[in-house]
């Protein structure tokens, strides 16, 4: 892959995992409620969730999915559904069960489960890989080994930026230890993850 498709990856890259959306709301509320360490463990789920789309995407069944109007369909109203049903669970929630519950309620496997199933039913990040990879892949060269760099590419950008995000979101613990600023909170994250549910509800089938 020459240098210069490389950096046009990186950028592309850096701008999908910078943009708000359900990872970026994941890894804040992580951040928020659990600590940077905690919130690691959802942090690699996202990455599961996002390297397993890549990996369909990667070995050609991302075209069979863009082809398929109902297979695409069905993915994205899985998306849809999680995401608001995670919104909605997020507005029942009060500020003073979620800061009394941090300690105990936290379970790493179910933290990192939930991540991998946030990134893996997101119908928009394999439309974005369906179109992304046919521009840098160059079909006169081993495909394995470029797939490896722009695999490996996509997770240290996403990785860095989601641990950001949560390493962000830790900082203002203090301030959110308010009952009621928390319960904000709750509403602030349902409602993003409500709506970027709603987001993916229109996203359209690309061939």
């Amino acid at each position: 892959m020459d240098l210069q498709v490389w950096i046009t990856l990186l950028i592309a890259a850096i701008l999908i995992s910078l943009s708000p959306g359900a990872g970026a709301v994941t890894s804040m509320s992580y951040g928020l409620t659990h600590g940077v360490r905690n919130a690691f463990f959802a942090v690699l789920g996202l990455q599961l969730g996002w390297m397993t789309q890549f990996l369909v995407v990667g070995i050609g069944l991302g075209g069979i999915i863009s082809a398929s109007v109902t297979l695409f369909t069905l993915i994205k109203w899985i998306g849809v559904i999680y995401l608001v049903w995670l919104g909605v669970q997020k507005w029942r929630e009060s500020g003073e069960l979620k800061l009394k519950g941090v300690g105990v309620a936290f379970s790493p496997w179910r933290a990192f489960w939930q991540s991998a199933l946030v990134n893996l039913t997101n119908p928009k990040a394999l439309v974005f890989l369906v179109a992304l990879l046919p521009q840098v892949l160059d079909p006169h060269r081993p495909q394995p080994l470029q797939l490896t760099l722009i695999g490996l590419t996509l997770l240290a950008v996403d990785l860095v930026v989601m641990t950001g995000y949560s390493v962000m979101a830790s900082r203002m613990r203090r301030w959110l230890r308010n009952t009621r600023a928390v319960m904000w909170q709750n509403r602030v994250t349902g409602t993003v993850l409500i709506g970027a549910g709603l987001l993916l509800s229109t996203a359209r089938n690309r061939v």
